[in-house]
């Protein structure tokens, strides 16, 4: 009887542990949640890969979610409710460490890679640029696949264009996005 007793014990403290697990880590697939909620009724902050400031006070914040892609979300100056999260690039193939998110005024540009073994340290498959601008419910995308990833995006003049680039010993690799979207990818040999 009293063993009975203790694995009741023990598996009681199992379920309530397992249950911490997943109040603070947001729950499963909940990636967007934040683990700590605040006292107020107001929902949580939500967690992300990346989080950056418009100078007119916006807020973007992005963050790879397993099994379905880049996901982003942006809030008003006046810090209130955090935007539905949107899907800006949909794929399985698994993250990146790195994720890129850049201000340039009133426009945000995005560097994002996926790709098999890339925790080894193998290049990505996919690489992601993206640009948003305006009230940031849409996003111009550009995927080039069986690349090494971008590795910087810089203004391009007074033009309001952005220039994404990987140089490498042979070759600058460059992409350019303007008022049009995206050209295409540019081989420069050196």
């Amino acid at each position: 009887m009293r063993r009975h007793g203790e694995r009741r014990l023990w598996a009681l403290a199992g379920a309530l542990s397992m249950a911490g697990v997943a109040v603070a880590c947001g729950g499963p697939g909940d990636r967007g949640a934040s683990a700590a909620a605040p006292a107020s009724s107001a929902a949580p902050a939500p967690r992300f890969d990346q989080e950056v400031g418009l100078p007119d006070g916006r807020r973007v914040g992005m963050a790879y979610v397993e099994g379905r892609g880049l996901v982003e979300r942006h809030r008003g100056a006046d810090k209130g409710v955090w935007s539905a999260p949107r899907l800006v690039y949909a794929t399985a193939t698994d993250r990146c460490e790195s994720l890129t998110l850049e201000v340039f005024d009133r426009t945000v540009a995005v560097i994002a890679d996926w790709g098999d073994y890339c925790y080894d340290g193998e290049p990505p498959m996919e690489s992601l640029a993206a640009v948003g601008t305006g009230d940031l419910t849409r996003w111009d995308t550009k995927l080039t696949t069986s690349f090494d990833g971008w590795t910087e995006v810089a203004p391009e003049g007074g033009s309001g264009d952005l220039v994404f680039t990987r140089p490498s010993t042979e070759r600058l690799t460059r992409l350019r996005w303007g008022a049009d979207g995206f050209a295409e990818v540019e081989d420069i040999p050196r």
